[in-house]
């Protein structure tokens, strides 16, 4: 296990699923974690559970302003934020485009596109000026291998791709480090949400098949920012053993 002692980790989307695992895992590596999300009873419980100092902010990453306000307002323990893990985000929806739900196509991009760049907005600044810091994005392999009805999802996904390679042509020349992670299949809440909670729809995305697990993306997330300071994965995509990229091809047991 790393010691990272010296960092202090903003996770978005920390309540629950990905995020969640990477508050554990850093809180383990001995960071200190601040934990945004919209559910603040979850994100209290999260802290209380993670032993390390932890600062809870209930956020919607879609809000400029409240992203502004939470940043500004960090305690001074917590304000000199070295890891971003713009881990907020998800899919609705699995309707051919010409069927789809513009609210649907909104609420993806405001939480996938707008929400990462406005975090990466407030809180790369400091880590400039600072000459250290990581930012993480939670891409997905749906940003490069499209699948039927998911559209505007993986548009998305595909822009944090391209965005975090970006972010790396910005900032050569500082030691701020940028990694997209790219998961495939991953049994969390994510079908849940993008069925608007429709359970037993969500549980056949994953029946028969040994999906990833939000532990399996959170090592990941841990790996990458410990790593010398002198070397910056790119882009890491996962898949679990049972998928192929091209179309996500997904073998059932």
């Amino acid at each position: 296990m790393p010691d990272l002692r010296d960092e202090i980790v903003f996770i978005t989307g920390a309540s629950a699923g990905i995020g969640a695992a990477c508050a554990r895992a850093f809180g383990a590596a001995g960071a200190r974690l601040v934990l945004a999300a919209r559910r603040t009873e979850r994100l209290e419980a999260l802290a209380r559970e993670v032993r390390v100092p932890a600062h809870v902010v209930t956020l919607d990453a879609r809000d400029r302003g409240a992203v502004d306000r939470a940043v500004a307002g960090l305690p001074a323990d917590f304000a000199a934020v070295t890891v971003l893990v713009n881990n907020a985000g998800g899919a609705l929806g699995l309707e051919p485009l010409h069927e789809g739900s513009v609210e649907d196509w909104e609420e993806m991009i405001d939480t996938n596109v707008k929400g990462l760049l406005y975090l990466t907005r407030a809180l790369l600044p400091g880590m400039v000026a600072r000459d250290r810091g990581h930012v993480v994005n939670m891409g997905s392999a749906a940003g490069s291998y499209p699948y039927r009805g998911g559209n505007v999802y993986c548009g998305a996904k595909a822009f944090v791709r391209q965005l975090s390679l970006c972010l790396r042509a910005d900032l050569v020349g500082s030691r701020v480090r940028v990694t997209d992670i790219e998961p495939g299949l991953c049994a969390t809440d994510f079908s849940l949400v993008r069925f608007h909670g429709d359970a037993e729809r969500a549980r056949r995305v994953y029946e028969g098949v040994k999906a990833l697990g939000a532990d399996d993306i959170a090592e990941l997330v841990l790996f990458c920012v410990s790593r010398p300071p002198h070397v910056n994965i790119n882009t890491l995509e996962v898949m679990p053993v049972m998928q192929a990229p091209g179309a996500l091809v997904v073998k059932r047991a």
